[in-house]
Formats: C-alpha cells, sequence, structure tokens
C-alpha cells in the first residue's frame, strides 16, 4: 500500500513541474531556472551520497566521462528544450507530449542496440504518434506558430531523453541509482550555469512566489520524486511502477488547469487518451519481462536499482529520470 503511494506520490510531484515551471518562467529565464534548479538538486544529492552507508565504488574515469556526458544530455540539453518549450507552448501540452517518451527511447534502443520490436509495441509507437499529431496540430490551431514551435522543441527534448537512457544504460554499471543521479545532475548543473550566462542582462532578484517554486522543482520534483519513485520500485515489481506513471499526463493536465488556469479542448483531450493507450501497449511486453525477473530473484536489489536507474525518468522532469524504468522518469524531469 506504501509503495503504491509511494510512486503515486513520485508521479504527481513530476507531472506538476511543467504547471509549476509555467509559473516561475514569468519571474525568470528558461535557463536560469534550470540553472538554479539543478544546482539545488546537486547540492542535496551530493549529501545524500556522502551520508550513505552503502556507497558503491567511486566510477573509474571512463565511467564519470560517460556519466557527465549523459548528464548534460538528459539535463542540460533536455531540460532547455522543455523549459523553452513549455515557455513558448502550454504546461497541458507539455504533459501530454511527455508521455511518448518511453516510446521514443524504445525506437532508439531499436535503432542502437538493433533489438526487435514486437508487433504489439509497434501498435503502441503508432499510436502515440497519432496522439502526439493531435496535441501538435491542436496546438499549432489555437497557439500559433508560436505554441507550434514550442510543441516541437519538447518533441526534440524526447529523443535528448532517449539517447541520454541509451548512454546511461552503458555507463551505471556497478553503480546505485543515487551516484548516477548524482554525477549525471552535477554535470548537468554545470552545464546550465554555463548556458544561464546568455540570460545574465535580464537576471534580477525572483519574488519570493518564484524562489519558492524554484525550491519546489529541485527539492520535491528533483529529489523527492526520485526517493519516493525508488522506496516503492524496493517493494513492487518495476512493471507495476511503470504502469502508475501513465498518470503523470493526467495529473500534469490537471495542474495546468488548476495552477495555471489553462483551458482543455477535446482535441487535447483526444490525443492524450491515444498517447496513453499507446504507451500502455508498447510496456506490455517489457512489463511482462520485469515480472518474471522479479518473481525469479535472481536479481540483487542494489543491482536492479541500478539497472532500473540507467534504462528508467519526473519524467522528465527529475531528476531526471522518466519512464520504461527509474532514470527514464526521474525528471524529470522528469
Amino acid at each position: 500500500m506504501w509503495a503504491v503511494c509511494a510512486v503515486m506520490a513520485a508521479a504527481l510531484f513530476w507531472s506538476s513541474s511543467y504547471a509549476v515551471t509555467k509559473q516561475v518562467l514569468e519571474d525568470v529565464g528558461p535557463l536560469s531556472i534550470g540553472a538554479i534548479r539543478f544546482t539545488l538538486a546537486a547540492l542535496l544529492l551530493g549529501v545524500m551520497v556522502r551520508l550513505s552507508r552503502h556507497r558503491p565504488a567511486r566510477p573509474d574515469p571512463r565511467q564519470r566521462r560517460q556519466l557527465y556526458l549523459s548528464g548534460v544530455l538528459g539535463i542540460t540539453v533536455y531540460f532547455i528544450l522543455e523549459n523553452v518549450g513549455v515557455d513558448l507552448s502550454t504546461a497541458s501540452d507539455a504533459s501530454l507530449i511527455v508521455a511518448t517518451y518511453p516510446l521514443m527511447t524504445m525506437l532508439v534502443e531499436l535503432v542502437v542496440f538493433r533489438t526487435r520490436m514486437p508487433l504489439l509495441r509497434v501498435t503502441g509507437v503508432l499510436l502515440a504518434t497519432v496522439g502526439a499529431f493531435l496535441v501538435v496540430r491542436n496546438g499549432a490551431e489555437v497557439g500559433g506558430s508560436s505554441r507550434w514551435l514550442g510543441d516541437i522543441l519538447l518533441l526534440l527534448g524526447g529523443l535528448a531523453w532517449a539517447g541520454y537512457n541509451v548512454l546511461g544504460k552503458r555507463a551505471s554499471a556497478g553503480q546505485d541509482a543515487a551516484s548516477v543521479t548524482y554525477y549525471q545532475t552535477l554535470a548537468g548543473a554545470a552545464g546550465f550555469l554555463l548556458a544561464s550566462l546568455l540570460e545574465a542582462d535580464d537576471w534580477q532578484l525572483p519574488g519570493a512566489t518564484a524562489s519558492s517554486l524554484l525550491v519546489y522543482l529541485a527539492v520535491a520534483c528533483s529529489v523527492g520524486g526520485f526517493l519516493l519513485y525508488n522506496y516503492g520500485l524496493h517493494r513492487m515489481s518495476s512493471s507495476v511502477a511503470v504502469n502508475i506513471l501513465n498518470l503523470v499526463p493526467v495529473f500534469g493536465v490537471l495542474g495546468a488547469v488548476v495552477i495555471n488556469g489553462e483551458s482543455i479542448r477535446l482535441a487535447q483531450v483526444t490525443g492524450g487518451v491515444i498517447i496513453i493507450v499507446g504507451v500502455a501497449l508498447g510496456m506490455i511486453e517489457r512489463g511482462q519481462g520485469a515480472t518474471a525477473k522479479d518473481a525469479g530473484g535472481s536479481e540483487p536489489s542494489g543491482t536492479a536499482t541500478a539497472r532500473t536507474a540507467a534504462e528508467s525518468g519526473p519524467v522528465p522532469d527529475e531528476s531526471e529520470a522518466a519512464v520504461p524504468t527509474a532514470h527514464e522518469v526521474i525528471d524529470g524531469s522528469r
């Protein structure tokens, strides 16, 4: 029961990040938001890693370079695209489009690892593509070229996120989820600090509301979502956890309505439902494999956590990690 509540809470935190980011963008630039958010998250994760009683061996130089590169790709590049995309588009569009990211990752894995894609998964990819098209077309009709461009940037963010997960899978061997996330967040924060210099002329002290929301993004969405998701993941099969994460777009749209006062059109709802159905179909066979592995009990929990984190997201929008497994969702922002 507590495990399910923990994963649902993580999904709620990650899904709220789009609406919260939209609010902060009124006072802070998209690059500066990322710099502040992930610097705070890196500091908190660094303390967690230092205080951990079961710290793995420090990654070797080659592994650290891979982790840093994946962090720049999955945090700096991805969240620049996400923050700018949300600025141009809407939080509700972002919540729905991000739901397609797990299938984007599967397609990248198909190309990189030359894995086979079962018919059911192909059907899921096609459905999710149709759903994303409906959402983007609705944005173009309602918001014009600006919102359409924002939706395209959000879709391009999915490719960056997919590349991050493929690279992170190779770089995380022998490391636990907290360590992997720390090194990636550290590199991502450094990249954002450099990128934020482009907004130096517009820097100003954010107001109390924007400051509190920035802390929320770092503490709740980045670090809190990560901890809650991994707590639940230790106590349930990964397939169940991933299915719960299908609530992210639902919570995200509700957050956009409640927090930002956005209106939702039928085309968005239709596209969102099709995306969720497509993602669910695409995850079925992967979920069955995960369940079999969980039942076999042959994989130590530490290894399972590291594997899950590497393959994973909140979500985007945490740290960033979000999808078929832990990191693919943490989000992120994921």
